[in-house]
């Protein structure tokens, strides 16, 4: 499409109207300390679902089919990539032994880092766009490479990083006094907590700084370790949108509403991630489609018309298909391959 989408005031104030209602209901929902249950997780899980389809029959019935496609295309592209990205979770909080109702908060904040970051990227990312369509030739080749990388990681068999000796943890330590243990579920304690632990225990041993009035708990580390595999995630999600569409308001709209549902979908798939073995397959293929039609597209607009344009119906049709076929065949091929969960 030629014409810009732009960004009516009607649609800004709908969707962040939608999303802050949202958000403040799971906050109310979820402000106990406890355990995130299935049953709960996926009640959740379906109303983020709901919510997504919802904004894409407002879209189609109050702008045009067209524009609900792209948008729903990017959504389920952005939730079909975060589905890999959930694995790299459960592999952080397993290094760092953070388990139940701690995950869950932690996601909690890792989600609203996930939507500042996103919103910096997609206006990075659609504004370099447009000021020089050749971009797209650099979108496209960081998607192909993300899909090359979760190839190979699953033929070469690597191992789960230790993520608490990641770069970013690392970091931290060096400008953070910290305290090696978990205590409750504080992201930091005073240095009074942290003398009563030590009294009770001599054997733990405060690193950095022996004056500062507050010191972080492992699972602030991890919450750093998070947000930098989000920001991560981001560099790969971020152009497999924008192929989709270039259109801001649709690439964060779908971005946001995948994100948002990351929390509760994230104990669905630690109970269930061992029943989808082949959707990373089709993860992989829907990655090199995407850098394929993405330069297809940057080719018709930085070097000439090849007279070759993919409609959003299609792209909408490749991507469900595609998952469709990856949840088949792991239902009727429930066999599961010793590899490492993986991230993009």
């Amino acid at each position: 499409m030629d014409h810009s989408f732009g960004f009516p005031l009607e649609v800004i104030i709908i969707f962040f109207t939608v999303i802050a209602v949202s958000v403040y209901l799971d906050l109310r929902a979820h402000r106990t300390a406890t355990e995130i249950g299935l049953k709960d997780a996926s009640l959740w899980s379906a109303f983020w679902i709901s919510l997504a389809l919802a904004f894409y029959a407002y879209l189609w019935f109050r702008f045009d089919k067209s524009w609900a496609d792209l948008y729903l295309t990017g959504y389920v592209l952005e939730k079909t990539l975060s589905v890999d990205n959930l694995m790299v979770f459960i592999a952080i909080f397993a290094s760092f032994g953070i388990k139940g109702a701690l995950q869950h908060r932690i996601l909690y904040w890792g989600i609203i880092g996930a939507l500042v970051f996103r919103a910096i990227f997609v206006v990075i990312g659609t504004g370099l766009f447009f000021a020089a369509p050749w971009v797209g030739f650099l979108f496209a080749a960081v998607v192909a490479w993300t899909a090359w990388k979760m190839m190979t990681a699953r033929s070469d068999g690597d191992d789960i990083d230790d993520y608490t000796d990641h770069w970013s943890v690392r970091m931290a330590k060096r400008v953070l006094p910290v305290f090696p243990r978990l205590h409750a579920e504080r992201f930091f304690i005073t240095r009074a907590i942290a003398r009563d632990l030590q009294d009770a225990d001599p054997k733990i041993q405060v690193q950095g700084s022996s004056t500062a009035a507050f010191l972080a708990t492992p699972a602030f580390l991890c919450l750093i370790a998070i947000e930098t595999a989000d920001i991560m995630f981001a560099f790969d999600s971020v152009p497999a949108v924008i192929a989709v569409t270039q259109q801001p308001l649709l690439v964060y709209a779908a971005m946001i509403f995948a994100i948002l549902g990351l929390r509760s979908l994230y104990f669905v798939l630690a109970a269930l991630t061992r029943y989808l073995v082949h959707l990373e397959k089709a993860v992989i293929v829907l990655l090199f489609y995407v850098a394929a039609k993405l330069t297809l597209q940057s080719w018709n607009h930085a070097i000439g018309d090849t007279g070759i344009h993919i409609s959003a119906g299609m792209s909408l049709g490749v991507v469900l298909g595609t998952l469709a076929i990856g949840v088949i065949a792991s239902l009727i091929f429930p066999e599961r391959d010793s590899k490492t969960p993986g991230g993009t």
